[in-house]
């Protein structure tokens, strides 16, 4: 049972080599081990390029024969994109499966489908570190929305900014470079038009070698500065708005290349459940929040935000902008409790992160 957990660690880190990329596909790592000795090795890098199981098999070779494959997601057994994984799976003739955990698509039968061909199968391995590694693509499965994640970078005293707006940069260098990295995973960061009428941000991950995101500016009446940062890339914009937007500058943007989403308003403003189902269907599966105090307490409220990362600086700015805007709590028994917190230090900050 030990090396069943050993190589499953392996293969979980494995897949993490595809974070960033593989969206709106799980991360899929597979090992293939052989009288204790790793044989073959594959990693899903791309939706559409080969599964993790074909390329590990690939990589055995003929040592595939009466081997043990572990895999951190139930194989596929169905026709997508590519072929299924089952089949690949039986016809080299793996002796046994162990898998990290089921795939929430109600299509993959992975498991029940190898047993039923007679392999040895084995499920629920490491279950819990497989789930979080697939965090994203679980929610996006099950639900056709993005998992939403909010960063707040603050002073200890809970302030994004003085009260003349000045916030560059409350946070170490290292604490920036680690946004930049998360950014590199994100199908795409959003912010308000607050935050681009203030800081005019770029929302590029330039301090790590990524992805860039796309990137969704909140923007209920349409006035976002056609001079913006923003703007010099349009096909990677994401404007949402409301019918309250003119009309002639909805065109304007749309002929420049940027993708307008038209939402329902709620008290004139966009309404963010319909927003992220509109983003689901264009295959967004996950959104970092690095908005302001109105837009950060909009998202809890409405109850589209799953995870906050709130890094906190050993700074004491005094009277400044907060972090999260008002949530109509009174009483501190009704305040927020992060479920599942951890902290870990970055540079000189602290990093606490939790679900909500």
């Amino acid at each position: 049972m030990i090396s069943h957990k050993k190589y499953m660690d392996l293969t979980i880190k494995l897949a993490e080599k595809g974070r960033g990329f593989a969206s709106p596909n799980p991360m899929v790592g597979c090992i293939i081990v052989k009288r204790g000795r790793i044989v073959g090795k594959g990693c899903h890098k791309k939706a559409g390029t080969e599964h993790a199981e074909v390329l590990a098999i690939n990589d055995a070779g003929k040592k595939v024969m009466n081997s043990t494959l572990y895999v951190n997601l139930e194989p596929c057994s169905h026709w997508g994109r590519t072929p299924p994984c089952t089949e690949r799976i039986v016809e080299a003739g793996v002796r046994e499966v162990v898998i990290g955990m089921r795939d929430p698509n109600p299509l993959v039968d992975g498991f029940r489908e190898l047993k039923f061909r007679g392999l040895k199968t084995k499920i629920g391995i490491l279950e819990k570190d497989a789930k979080k590694l697939n965090e994203v693509y679980i929610k996006y499965t099950k639900t056709k929305r993005p998992f939403v994640t909010i960063k707040v970078a603050m002073s200890i005293d809970g302030k994004i900014a003085t009260s003349t707006g000045s916030s560059k940069f409350i946070t170490s260098k290292e604490a920036r470079t680690y946004v930049h990295q998360l950014r590199s995973e994100m199908d795409a960061v959003m912010v308000g038009l607050n935050t681009v009428l203030r800081d005019d941000p770029e929302l590029t991950p330039r301090l790590v070698n990524g992805k860039d995101p796309m990137k969704i500016v909140v923007d209920s009446n349409l006035k976002i500065p056609k001079n913006s940062h923003l703007m010099k890339e349009p096909g990677k914009l994401i404007i949402a708005t409301t019918s309250k937007a003119p009309k002639n500058y909805v065109k304007k943007l749309q002929q420049k290349g940027v993708n307008v989403l038209v939402t329902n308003s709620k008290k004139g403003m966009v309404d963010l459940q319909d927003l992220v189902k509109q983003l689901g269907r264009h295959e967004i599966t996950s959104v970092m929040i690095e908005g302001g105090a109105q837009l950060n307490s909009s998202a809890i409220k409405e109850g589209v935000v799953d995870k906050i990362l709130i890094f906190t600086a050993p700074k004491i700015i005094g009277n400044g902008l907060g972090a999260i805007g008002n949530l109509g709590i009174k009483k501190i028994n009704n305040a927020i409790s992060l479920k599942n917190p951890t902290t870990k230090k970055i540079g000189k900050d602290l990093l606490i992160e939790g679900y909500l």
